[in-house]
């Protein structure tokens, strides 16, 4: 796999998403993810990655893109995948915050 930087764009992440050629891996908690979410994601929060083993199995192949609410709690998330055989997963810049603001402003900011 092509080395990648690790920030993403949300613009980009909006094309990868549309194309699905990317897995968006949500890190925040269960109510923050009710209150807004981007369509597609996956919800694996933060409080409870070590638990999440399994599930990042079925993701191994696939180009991985996480994000929080400003990309603090994903950046760190996106360090672990890359240590733990996922080199090219990366952060989105600005998190579910940037998104609403330049991708799609039907998504809720709080």
């Amino acid at each position: 796999m092509e080395e990648k930087p690790i920030e993403v764009d949300v613009q980009t992440v909006k094309q990868l998403l549309d194309s699905g050629e990317i897995v968006l891996i949500d890190c925040r908690e269960t109510d923050e993810f009710e209150t807004a979410k981007i369509d597609g994601s996956v919800l694996l929060p933060m409080s409870q990655w070590m638990d999440t083993t399994d599930q990042l199995a079925e993701f191994a192949d696939r180009h991985i893109v996480v994000h929080c609410h400003h990309g603090g709690r994903s950046l760190r998330v996106t360090n672990w995948l890359r240590q733990n055989g996922h080199p090219t997963a990366q952060n989105m810049t600005g998190g579910i915050d940037a998104w609403s603001q330049l991708v799609d402003p039907a998504v809720p900011r709080y």
